[in-house]
Parts: C-alpha cells; structure tokens; sequence
C-alpha cells in the first residue's frame, strides 16, 4: 500500500457522541468495533512490523518515522512532528485534544526493535506471519483474515518489536478508531511520545525531553512497554528498577602453560575469576559487597501490600523454566526484584568439551549487570564494587594491560562500565496511580494486578528527572512473546485485550484522576 493511499484507506467516521463514556461502555465499544475490523488492524499492524527498525539503520528508521506520522495524521492528530536532537534517532510527536479537558497524559512507547541474526528466526523477522499458536507448539502459517473474518484469539503474529513495542503502538490507535466508531468520548487531552533509540540505550532520550520540555509538559506517562503478568492477568507496573553493567578482565601468564608442568605453580585465571564472583554474592543472590544494600529504599507499606496481592504463579514458573528450587528458599517473584540483584552475564576462559586443552589460560572474563532499586545510584554502585575488588587482593585499572603492570601486581584486574541508570518507582497510593488503576479496571473480567516495580530497567527516571512528571508502566503483551529474542511474537488476544484497555483508559480517566486545578 503507498504512502497516499495508507492516509486515506479505512478511515472511521465518527459516530454521535456518547452523553458521558465509561470503561465499561468504551471497552464495550472497542470489542465491537475490532470484531468487525480484525483483518484491517493486522493488515495495518503487518506494515508496521514489515519496517526494519534498528537505530543504528538510519535509512530504516525514517521509513518508520514516515508511517508512524501518516498513522497519526489518519486519526487527526495535531502538532505531529519528529523530535530531534544531532546524532540520535527522532522520536515521533502528535496530539489529540479532547473538549474540556483538563487533564494531559502522555502515552510512550517506542518504536526502535533489538538487533536479531535473522539465521535464529523460523521465519524472516521483518516478514510477519501469522501462526495458528506457538511455533514450538507446532504452529503453522495461516493468512490474515479478510474483512469481516475472525482470527483465532491464540493465534500469533511473529516479527521483530511485534510483542516489544509497536503491539501497544497499534493498539493505542485502534482503541483511538475504535472509540470514535462508537462514539465514546475521550476525558483527556493526550500526547503520543514514540521513542526510536529505546533498545540502544536511550541515549539522546534526555536531550530530546530537555529540548521539547515544553512540548511535552503533562499531568502524568504512562510508558506503555512490556508484558503483562505471568498469570496472564493484566498488570500495572509503579517502577523499574535501574542498572549498570561492567566487563571484568583477570590475568594469569603471559602465555598458555602446560597444566601439568605449572599446575598448582602458576595463578590460574580461570580460578580467580570464579573466586571473585563467588566474593560477591553467593548461591541465593546475596550481595556480599560491604554498604551495597545502605542506600536501598526500605519497602513501604502500601508495595508490601501489593507485593501479598500478587497472583501465586512461580510454582508454574519454576516448572516451565525447569527449577527444582530458586533463591532465597523460593521466596517470591515479587519479593526479589524489589531487591537489587548482582548478575553474572557470562565467564570465559579457556577451552571445554572439544576445545578444552590442558593448559592454564593467559586471561579470564566475566560480564555482569547490576539491578538497582531506590535509592541507589550506579556511581555509588561502581565506586563499591571496585573497593571490593581491591579488598581481594587486585590491583584495579580501566587502562590498557601490559606486561610491566603485571609483573608489579600479584593480581590485576582490568574493568570497563557501562554507564546505565537509577531505578524509578511512584507511590501507589498517590493520585495519579490510583486514577489510573481505577480507570482500566472498570469493565475488566478481572481486577489488574499492581506491581510495585518490574524486574528490567528502563530510562523512566529521565522522565520525572526532566519533566516533573510521574510515571507508570502499562503493558499489554504477553510474558511469553520472546521479547529480545528470536521468534519475537504478539499473542492477538493480548492484542484485542490492548485495544479495550486503551479505550476504558482514555474514555475514563479524567474522571478518576479529578479536575485539575490551576494556581
């Protein structure tokens, strides 16, 4: 389909509307109009899919600007535009204002996917296709309904960012035709904020807010990104928590030397590294580095309250991840990833299985990323980390190895970090989390679940740093839809449960969230 006829084709004329929309009536409205629409949003989210979305593939990410702006243009949205800053990705901007209002939520996702090797795909990522269920449940191909078809609810549509993010893109403007179709009424003023360099790092992210301050002024983001709950229940995330990350380097000889000559004679690297590692945590996840947990937020009472309400799901988890136990004593999903977590990326050393040889190896890696929570912040984290690397002996340097250091140094230890993040969580008792819960619960078959953080990180704090603003995640996509990873896909019932969401959000939360009152 060309650009031009993408602007004019499917167009929803707007039905009379309601006296006063609800959730309840909104998502009644959004099930009826995506029954009868199915084929038209798959085709139009395929076209979405079908654009090769690296940040680092400039040529493919104008492509996408282009189409995400036609996608807005088609739903009247106004101010549409690219944000941008030298050097980064544009992010893409529109806004949809709803009479007397006065209340402005912005909706973020992004629209950039993760780099993939297509050989690990069982089809082309950039080529959707439909299956009739999970591929490794021996799901087949099957074409996109026609207009007026259904689509099997656990069918799935695999391509890249199909589950992570352009999903919720999609859904946000179905809900948006939908609720025009059936003339429900939006209660607030919205503003559209697509990121295109989210799964490189965000790294101009903090540029464009500081630039577009004023354009992007709000009440409240709701960063729409992720899966729903693992039970399959609809969630809403209050935080993330923050990372940082860091390669480690060990050495031992200057060559590889005979195990047997020099065995029990010369360091081992191999040797040294797991020791480190061991040093700073053990087997249940316990970081043993001195102060590492003094400035982590203590839990309050209203997240341990959330924490207890949690669905009971990791007996189901364990046996699909195939755990006899996990740590802590199996102490709850929920429970851990409000602590920080020291993880262990990958080691190498050596050789093994048919590589492995017996020598003592030159040097030793490991790579490693560090979860954060409030209040900790990744300087502090480094600046730790590195004192307990001196404290076990090693000499610690982020310069060049050579052969003078390591003859003066029984130990060295070379580390390079990455830069990374705060973690970021709202009060779930304040304002703006509980308008929002109430908002997209109302017609729900089930009451979402509120969690007071997700275990990845996000650069959410930018948000609340830059524009003064809160932040809740809302996600739509399912916990299984191998986010990141090859085979990427969108369940389409998570995808039609999206559109209904959206829909009860925009239709009622203006009501919930109460009138703002300005000075």
């Amino acid at each position: 389909m060309t650009l031009n006829r993408f602007l004019f084709a499917g167009l929803v004329l707007a039905a009379p509307l309601a006296a006063q929309s609800t959730g309840a009536s909104s998502r009644a409205a959004a099930r009826t109009y995506r029954e009868a629409h199915e084929g038209s949003i798959l085709r139009e989210f395929s076209e979405l899919l079908s654009l090769p979305n690296l940040a680092s593939d400039s040529a493919g990410i104008r492509r996408n600007d282009e189409y995400l702006l036609a996608m807005l243009a088609k739903r009247g949205f106004t101010s549409t535009q690219l944000l941008t800053v030298p050097g980064g990705p544009p992010a893409v901007y529109g806004e949809l204002r709803a009479p007397g209002a006065t209340r402005t939520l912005v909706l973020y996702a992004h629209y950039d996917g993760q780099p993939l090797d297509p050989r690990q795909w069982s089809s082309p990522p950039w080529s959707p296709v439909l299956r009739d269920r999970q591929f490794t449940d021996g799901g087949v191909a099957i074409p996109l309904p026609a207009d007026g078809e259904r689509a099997n609810p656990d069918a799935r549509l695999y391509a890249r960012s199909a589950g992570d993010d352009k999903g919720s893109i999609m859904a946000m403007l179905a809900a948006i035709d939908a609720m025009r179709a059936g003339g429900q009424r939006q209660s607030v003023n919205l503003k559209l904020f697509l990121e295109g360099e989210e799964e490189a790092g965000s790294s101009h992210l903090q540029a464009i807010l500081e630039k577009y301050a004023s354009l992007l002024a709000s009440d409240g983001w709701l960063f729409c990104d992720g899966p729903v709950h693992q039970s399959g229940r609809q969630q809403l995330v209050f935080g993330v928590r923050g990372v940082t990350s860091f390669e480690l380097t060990v050495f031992g000889p200057t060559r590889a030397l005979h195990s047997g000559h020099y065995g029990n004679w010369a360091p081992n690297p191999g040797a040294m590294i797991a020791n480190l590692i061991a040093s700073m945590r053990d087997d249940d996840g316990h970081i043993r580095i001195a102060g590492y947990y003094d400035d982590v937020k203590p839990i309050s009472a209203a997240e341990r309250r959330a924490i207890a309400a949690v669905p009971p799901f990791d007996s189901s988890l364990r046996k699909a991840f195939g755990l006899a136990r996990t740590e802590a004593n199996n102490a709850y999903l929920a429970e851990r990833i409000m602590l920080p977590a020291f993880n262990v990326r990958g080691i190498r050393v050596g050789g093994v299985r048919e590589t492995g040889s017996n020598t003592i190896a030159t040097e030793a890696y490991a790579s490693f990323d560090l979860r954060l929570v409030p209040d900790q912040q990744p300087a502090r984290v480094q600046r730790l980390v590195e004192a307990h690397i001196r404290k076990q002996g090693y000499f610690v340097t982020h310069d060049s190895v050579t052969v003078a250091m390591r003859l003066a140094h029984a130990k060295v230890a070379q580390l390079t970090w990455e830069n990374g993040y705060a973690a970021q969580r709202v009060a779930m008792d304040g304002a703006f989390g509980k308008a929002v819960m109430s908002a997209i619960g109302e017609g729900a078959p089930e009451r979402p679940v509120a969690v007071p953080t997700m275990g990845g990180s996000g650069p959410t704090h930018l948000f609340e740093q830059v524009l003064r603003a809160p932040v809740i995640i809302l996600p739509i996509a399912n916990y299984d839809d191998n986010q990141h990873a090859a085979d990427e896909n969108l369940r389409l019932q998570n995808l039609w449960d999206g559109i209904e969401l959206y829909a009860a959000l925009l239709a009622s939360l203006g009501a919930h969230w109460g009138v703002r009152v300005v000075p």
